[in-house]
């Protein structure tokens, strides 16, 4: 392939992966992608293609949903600490442990729903305790009551009738739970990062072949 068609078409797969790229990230992807072609020769032939130079879109667990992070959720918890527990309580006068979770999430921005049983479908799943991170949802089994992960092994939840909201040490292991949810990372910007990573992957290939082509022609 003659090398200003090559050019042409890397011009063309450029473009392309750009329309790939969700918006916050498209700059950086085109200057990975532009870092790619910087190792080619101006014949065309590439001087460092054997090296791994497709850029990660993998999403990181620690970006935030709607600008949060899981410090500002337990920041948001800790103004609660002291509020006595009610039943089916869901502000300052009062409030019970999924009433806590909604309305710590609800000052933050984030719609959350008003029970334990459907709170436990928030976010993405978190594997293990030792995977958890400030922020985390921790639901018990049966869903029958929720924390909030503080950070060194402590939570902030509504106990029970009789005590109030509250930062302890963390009583549960894995076998007492049901499921972790990080709420802080949305599941649609997960599958729309994997599928950005493999289009990412297959036009910088293109790209590579074409410059390759370019330099036995």
């Amino acid at each position: 392939m003659p090398l200003v068609d090559a050019l042409a078409r890397v011009q063309q797969i450029q473009a392309t992966l750009t329309r790939f790229q969700p918006t916050t990230s498209s700059t950086a992807s085109a200057s990975a992608f532009n870092s790619v072609l910087a190792t080619t020769t101006v014949e065309g032939s590439a001087s460092a293609l054997g090296a791994s130079t497709t850029p990660s879109a993998t999403a990181d667990n620690t970006a935030a949903a709607n600008g949060v992070s899981g410090s500002d959720i337990v920041d948001a918890a800790k103004k609660y600490i002291g509020v006595p527990y009610v039943f089916g309580g869901e502000d300052a006068t009062g409030m019970d442990c999924s009433g806590l979770v909604q309305r710590v999430l609800a000052d933050l921005g984030i719609d959350a729903p008003r029970v334990v049983s459907t709170q436990q479908n928030l976010g993405v799943a978190v594997p293990s305790l030792a995977d958890a991170q400030p922020g985390d949802l921790i639901v018990t089994h049966n869903a029958d009551h929720i924390v909030i992960y503080a950070g060194n092994n402590q939570i902030i939840h509504a106990p029970y009738a009789g005590r109030d909201v509250s930062l302890q040490k963390n009583y549960l292991t894995d076998a007492d739970i049901k499921t972790i949810r990080r709420v802080t990372v949305e599941p649609t910007a997960v599958a729309t990062s994997t599928a950005a990573a493999s289009a990412t992957a297959d036009l910088i290939a293109a790209a590579q072949m074409s410059l390759f082509s370019g330099s036995t022609s």
